[in-house]
């Protein structure tokens, strides 16, 4: 992030610096050039971010162009960078720049016809871009028959859709890639071939010869729209053909304008078992700016683990979902506090128990799964809204000022707020919470705090600790929570000195 911002403050100055020489020299062909040269630096330096911060990096620049002709330069120039890329999805970059700036007026383009042509780029590529869900189409088989795809009913698959014609050269030598990848690789997908002309005995006899792939695990749908009645060229932006897409199994789109050899990279990346290592001090460090500054919350930890599967898992990279969340998992299980130890519980419940089919391999099994399924059986223990474990523990009781020992059930501790404590001996952290729990005590009459120590109830009733044990996560000490009058537990996993 902040190698970003550096990047943005060097290439405003060199911005200013060209706008400077632009007002000076009437943009002649050296201060063009070197502009251009410059701006070229800025796309490789930002190459690897995703499209969102692309856009607004790009947003960026163009606004800081004061001088009107300094700024259609820079605005087409990234418009004609992005437009030409061979980068998958740096389409939309293209798309977002000419709806921010040249559709708005904001910017002119050089003349009408390239207006035009940047008008008909939009329309053909708006609808399948990465991250969106691919346009449901209606098709025909070779009977005639209507088949809908990528409407409501889903496979749950991987689907592959590949526009062809069976009179093009290109079309031709990926069919035999493609062919050949599928059938040696035999990937769990659904491919959709799609004929994109319209001669059907034609169509028959490609397929036949070029498009019959032999694969258990392939499901393969041969389709085409003679009458173009789908408006597939439109929706998936076929101008020409070959067009191969990818699309995961929540429908949206995770690969455009691709080749066999792409495609294969891509389920590769997807299928193969890969072996991944967590919590390595790159990812603690990585999680520790993340949340340094202030005093986290739950929502914090709930934030950060949805941007995980919003930029990974949801755009297709099922890899570094997991990487990041596995990492995030470990991170979490070394904290201490209530933010930490309930973003923990949602993040198990929401991003790894309820998800067998991201974490499925051996691997996953024995390094997050497993981790998961313990400390959610430890969180599922007194969570909050329930009532607390109807037993009598050994303690003391702190209560206006005054502290009492003896054996206290914890159902009828009867203060307005009241705080149950399990400490140990030399433990400082809880020499500290013990500390403050007396001030509490004697700055506020309404608060009961009863203070147990694990220690004794081990020696003094095996039995009695187990129980306990049994109903609270005593994993880490002190352990501190919150229940009302009533004893309902309204908070755990407590600092009383935050």
């Amino acid at each position: 992030m902040q190698d970003r911002y550096i990047r943005i403050i060097i290439s405003a100055l060199l911005i200013f610096t060209a706008a400077r020489e632009i007002c000076a020299q009437q943009l002649d062909s050296t201060v063009r050039n070197a502009l251009d040269a410059r701006l070229s630096e800025y796309f490789a330096a930002i190459e690897r971010e995703g499209a969102d911060v692309q856009k607004e990096e790009c947003d960026f620049l163009i606004d800081t162009c004061k001088d009107s002709l300094m700024r259609q330069h820079v605005a087409l120039s990234i418009y004609d960078h992005y437009v030409s890329s061979k980068v998958m999805g740096a389409e939309a970059v293209a798309i977002h720049v000419f709806d921010n700036w040249f559709a708005t007026g904001k910017v002119k383009m050089r003349n009408d016809s390239e207006m035009m042509a940047a008008r008909v780029f939009t329309e053909f590529n708006r609808m399948s871009l990465i991250g969106e869900d691919a346009p449901e189409l209606t098709l025909f088989d070779f009977a005639g028959k209507p088949v809908s795809i990528f409407g409501d009913d889903r496979s749950g698959r991987y689907s592959i859709l590949y526009f062809y014609d069976s009179s093009c050269a290109t079309c031709k030598l990926q069919t035999i890639l493609l062919r050949n990848l599928l059938q040696d690789e035999d990937f769990p997908v659904d491919m959709y071939a799609v004929y994109a002309a319209g001669n059907k005995s034609d169509w028959k006899a490609y397929v036949d010869d070029q498009l019959t792939i032999n694969a258990e695990n392939v499901n393969v749908f041969h389709l085409w729209d003679p009458e173009i009645s789908s408006d597939f060229q439109r929706k998936y932006g076929v101008v020409m053909t070959p067009r191969l897409f990818l699309i995961g199994p929540d429908g949206r789109i995770i690969g455009r304008s691709l080749d066999a050899q792409a495609l294969s990279q891509m389920l590769h990346m997807i299928f193969d078992e890969v072996e991944l290592e967590y919590g390595s001090d790159e990812s603690v460090a990585l999680y520790d700016g993340l949340f340094a500054g202030s005093v986290p919350s739950q929502n914090d930890v709930e934030t950060v683990s949805d941007y995980i599967m919003s930029s990974t898992l949801e755009k297709g990279d099922t890899v570094m979902f997991r990487q990041m969340t596995g990492d995030l998992l470990y991170y979490l299980t070394l904290q201490r506090g209530e933010a930490f130890k309930e973003g923990l519980d949602g993040l198990i419940k929401g991003k790894i128990l309820s998800m067998p089919s991201v974490w499925k391999s051996e691997d996953d099994s024995l390094k997050v799964v497993g981790m998961a399924e313990m400390y959610h059986d430890l969180l599922s223990k007194s969570t909050p809204g329930k009532t607390v474990p109807d037993m009598k523990l050994p303690g003391v009781l702190l209560s206006k000022g005054k502290e009492k020992a003896g054996e206290f059930r914890l159902r009828k501790l009867r203060g307005k707020d009241n705080y149950i404590m399990f400490v140990t001996d030399g433990c400082h952290v809880c020499a500290a919470e013990k500390a403050e729990a007396r001030v509490m005590v004697a700055e506020d009459r309404k608060v009961r705090i009863l203070m147990v120590n694990v220690d004794d109830v081990l020696s003094s009733d095996p039995a009695l600790a187990s129980r306990m044990f049994d109903s609270f996560d005593l994993s880490v000490l002190p352990f501190i929570m919150q229940t009302d009058r009533k004893g309902h537990i309204v908070r755990r996993y407590m600092s009383l000195a935050d």
